[in-house]
């Protein structure tokens, strides 16, 4: 079943980067293919492991000719905390106002432990070089997630 962003163009947005910039999306990432991932909570078990998974992969990403940035609501500074933390070797996006997660569908009603909360689901896009969402992974698992993806970029670039 295919969502109902794939085909669409990014919505057009500039977030801050743990890299001290701004990236304009989708304008920053035109011409190559980007995976935008987006993660509930930085320094958290599964968010901790998909993120050191695209850091033991980033070097595979990087030969199919693609970028990846983590996307959460967190601050700047919790981001780079949690990439020192981590050794992480990517920039992450912060995402306070839902600028972007909002108008993919990826903030809203969450559950967690019988719990229901406002937050951001683990969702990746992947994007085009002409900045067309190719794909879409809803309510991804930590664990799966980055060979999936990078199956995927594989597959679209023909690298």
């Amino acid at each position: 079943m295919s969502d109902a962003w794939e085909g669409k163009k990014l919505p057009e947005v500039s977030l801050s980067s743990s890299e001290g910039n701004t990236v304009a999306l989708p304008k920053d990432s035109a011409g190559s293919w980007t995976l935008l991932y987006f993660y509930p909570k930085d320094d958290t078990p599964g968010c901790t492991k998909q993120a050191c998974s695209y850091r033991d992969n980033l070097e595979k990403f990087k030969e199919a000719g693609a970028k990846v940035y983590g996307i959460s609501s967190d601050s700047l500074d919790s981001h780079k905390q949690f990439i020192d933390k981590f050794n992480l070797s990517f920039p992450l996006l912060s995402d306070p106002k839902q600028s972007l997660s909002g108008p993919l569908g990826v903030y809203g009603d969450q559950e967690w432990q019988g719990r229901v909360f406002k937050g951001l689901s683990r969702d990746s896009f992947l994007l085009g070089p002409d900045g067309t969402i190719r794909k879409v992974w809803r309510k991804v698992d930590p664990t799966k997630t980055v060979a999936e993806t990078l199956e995927a970029i594989l597959k679209e670039a023909g690298a």
